[in-house]
Protein backbone atom coordinates (compact mmCIF):
# COMPACT_ATOMS: atom_id res chain seq x y z
CA UNK A 1 0.00 0.00 0.00
CA UNK A 2 1.64 3.36 -1.29
CA UNK A 3 -0.44 5.73 1.72
CA UNK A 4 0.87 4.16 4.79
CA UNK A 5 3.44 5.47 5.98
CA UNK A 6 5.67 2.90 7.96
CA UNK A 7 8.03 3.26 10.81
CA UNK A 8 10.45 0.67 9.60
CA UNK A 9 10.87 2.47 6.32
CA UNK A 10 11.72 5.84 8.06
CA UNK A 11 13.93 4.45 10.19
CA UNK A 12 15.67 2.80 7.26
CA UNK A 13 15.74 6.15 5.17
CA UNK A 14 17.04 7.75 8.71
CA UNK A 15 19.67 5.24 8.83
CA UNK A 16 20.94 5.81 5.56
CA UNK A 17 20.73 9.25 5.22
CA UNK A 18 22.71 9.72 8.78
CA UNK A 19 25.17 7.58 7.16
CA UNK A 20 25.78 9.59 4.47
CA UNK A 21 25.50 12.91 6.38
CA UNK A 22 28.48 10.81 9.09
CA UNK A 23 30.35 10.75 5.68
CA UNK A 24 29.78 13.91 3.99
CA UNK A 25 30.53 15.85 7.33
CA UNK A 26 32.68 13.40 9.81
CA UNK A 27 31.11 12.13 13.30
CA UNK A 28 30.62 15.71 14.59
CA UNK A 29 29.64 18.73 13.28
CA UNK A 30 30.63 22.04 15.28
CA UNK A 31 27.82 24.17 15.12
CA UNK A 32 29.87 27.59 15.99
CA UNK A 33 31.59 27.23 12.72
CA UNK A 34 28.30 26.72 10.40
CA UNK A 35 27.61 30.25 10.88
CA UNK A 36 23.62 29.60 11.32
CA UNK A 37 21.35 29.47 14.30
CA UNK A 38 18.05 30.97 13.99
CA UNK A 39 15.89 29.69 11.07
CA UNK A 40 12.12 30.96 9.74
CA UNK A 41 10.30 28.06 11.40
CA UNK A 42 6.05 27.18 10.57
CA UNK A 43 4.29 25.83 13.15
CA UNK A 44 2.32 22.10 12.69
CA UNK A 45 -0.76 23.80 12.64
CA UNK A 46 -0.36 26.16 9.84
CA UNK A 47 1.94 23.80 7.92
CA UNK A 48 -0.88 21.38 7.84
CA UNK A 49 -4.32 22.88 8.07
CA UNK A 50 -3.77 24.95 4.59
CA UNK A 51 -6.63 27.25 4.87
CA UNK A 52 -5.23 30.50 6.65
CA UNK A 53 -2.93 33.03 5.66
CA UNK A 54 0.34 31.35 6.69
CA UNK A 55 2.25 34.33 8.24
CA UNK A 56 0.73 34.24 11.68
CA UNK A 57 2.53 30.25 11.46
CA UNK A 58 5.48 31.74 10.77
CA UNK A 59 8.15 32.23 13.39
CA UNK A 60 11.77 32.12 14.30
CA UNK A 61 13.31 28.66 15.35
CA UNK A 62 16.78 28.21 16.40
CA UNK A 63 18.97 25.23 15.98
CA UNK A 64 21.36 25.58 19.18
CA UNK A 65 17.68 25.58 20.25
CA UNK A 66 16.75 21.73 18.31
CA UNK A 67 20.25 20.54 19.79
CA UNK A 68 19.79 21.33 23.25
CA UNK A 69 16.37 20.07 23.43
CA UNK A 70 17.37 16.95 21.76
CA UNK A 71 20.05 16.32 24.08
CA UNK A 72 17.67 16.65 27.16
CA UNK A 73 15.91 13.98 25.32
CA UNK A 74 18.67 11.66 25.16
CA UNK A 75 19.20 12.60 29.09
CA UNK A 76 15.94 11.54 30.12
CA UNK A 77 14.74 9.09 32.57
CA UNK A 78 13.49 5.95 30.50
CA UNK A 79 10.51 5.70 31.85
CA UNK A 80 9.41 9.53 30.74
CA UNK A 81 7.35 9.18 27.78
CA UNK A 82 8.34 11.64 25.01
CA UNK A 83 6.42 14.56 23.64
CA UNK A 84 5.95 13.42 20.13
CA UNK A 85 4.95 16.39 18.63
CA UNK A 86 7.29 18.76 20.58
CA UNK A 87 10.40 16.12 20.16
CA UNK A 88 9.73 15.45 16.67
CA UNK A 89 9.83 19.34 15.54
CA UNK A 90 13.19 19.40 17.54
CA UNK A 91 14.53 16.74 15.19
CA UNK A 92 13.10 17.92 12.41
CA UNK A 93 14.99 21.05 13.23
CA UNK A 94 18.16 19.40 13.04
CA UNK A 95 17.95 17.30 10.31
CA UNK A 96 16.71 20.09 8.68
CA UNK A 97 20.23 22.03 9.30
CA UNK A 98 21.92 18.82 8.06
CA UNK A 99 19.90 19.50 4.53
CA UNK A 100 21.00 23.13 4.43
CA UNK A 101 24.71 22.80 5.06
CA UNK A 102 24.75 20.37 2.44
CA UNK A 103 23.03 22.75 -0.12
CA UNK A 104 24.94 23.07 -3.37
CA UNK A 105 26.36 26.73 -3.64
CA UNK A 106 24.84 29.39 -6.08
CA UNK A 107 26.20 32.33 -7.88
CA UNK A 108 24.06 34.49 -5.70
CA UNK A 109 25.56 33.19 -2.66
CA UNK A 110 28.80 34.09 -4.20
CA UNK A 111 30.33 30.67 -3.98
Amino acid sequence: MTDMLRVQDLREACAMLLDAVEERFGPGIDLSSVGVDAYWDVDLRTAFEVREDPAQGIDVGQSSDDIAELRRLLRRPADDVPVLWHDLQHLAGALRLLAYLDLPATEADGS
